[in-house]
């Protein structure tokens, strides 16, 4: 069931979101080479109790930990694992929740390690840009799939990169993933149409290479994620947003100005 949002009900959800970007501000000075990656999850943990949410991923279908973090071609739902340090030249995703007063938001940044190629600077570009063509069609009156369609063509058509298929975008709130799927790919005109007071996240994965995945089964930590099935790197954004009479609201950068300049700086490293 989809359920439509009340302007205070987003107004609660965009003060989670504040404290979830928070995090990821945070991190642009933690993450460098030599960095274990448990680190990333201790800092992430205990920014958002500090600041009176909770970490909501936690717990949510057996899951442990705080964050998701992935690295080069592990695409999504990778581990903080301890003793797993950062090289230079990683590409490194950071996907969390946070539920703060019962409101949730999801969002997840990418970040260059160190000094990266030219090629990780592209991939980590089109991700980025992807989402935002993304958002360009989250107005109301447009369609699931005109979202899709838009990310799809500029990743695929424009720059021959891997658009995947299996990971997807979701609505949120009350849970972190609610009806309805929103794909990052997808037949323009198609789909359900967009409403206002619905909230979904936005989160296109891309691959250098091939757009297929595989499972990946790590016997040390019991546990299985997701490679690019060409070992090529992966990049992933994503936020949570409201569709409104306003056009697309954003409830995942405190400051969606200067979040984009960082990403952008980081493209001219």
């Amino acid at each position: 069931m989809i359920t439509l949002k009340s302007p205070r009900e987003i107004e609660m959800m965009a003060k989670s979101g504040a404290v979830l970007a928070g995090v990821h501000r945070g991190l642009r000075n933690i993450i460098k080479p030599g960095v274990d990656t448990w680190d990333i999850e201790e800092f992430a943990n205990k920014y958002i109790r500090d600041h009176g949410a909770i970490p909501s991923q936690i717990g949510f279908d057996g899951y442990k930990f705080a964050t998701c973090i992935s690295i080069n071609d592990e695409v999504a739902h990778g581990i903080p694992r301890k003793g797993l340090l950062l090289k230079d030249g990683d590409v490194v995703k950071v996907d969390m929740c946070v539920n703060k007063d019962g409101f949730e938001s999801d969002s997840c940044w990418c970040y260059g390690v160190g000094k990266v190629s030219d090629k990780v600077k592209e991939l980590m570009h089109v991700c980025h840009t992807a989402l935002y063509k993304g958002l360009d069609q989250a107005v109301v009156g447009n369609r699931i799939g005109d979202i899709g369609a838009a990310i799809q063509h500029y990743v695929e058509d424009e720059h021959h990169m891997g658009d995947v298929r299996e990971l997807i975008g979701h609505g949120i709130q009350p849970s972190i993933h609610e009806a309805p799927n929103v794909p990052a790919y997808g037949t323009k005109g198609q789909g359900l149409r967009l409403r206002p007071g619905m909230t979904i996240t936005i989160e296109p994965l891309v691959n250098l290479g091939t757009w297929q995945i595989k499972d990946h089964y790590d016997k040390r930590d019991d546990w299985t994620y997701y490679l690019s099935k060409d070992n090529t790197k992966s990049a992933q954004y994503e936020h949570t947003l409201a569709i409104t009479n306003d056009g697309p609201k954003l409830l995942t950068s405190q400051d969606h100005k200067a979040d984009a300049k960082y990403m952008l700086d980081m493209y001219k490293k």
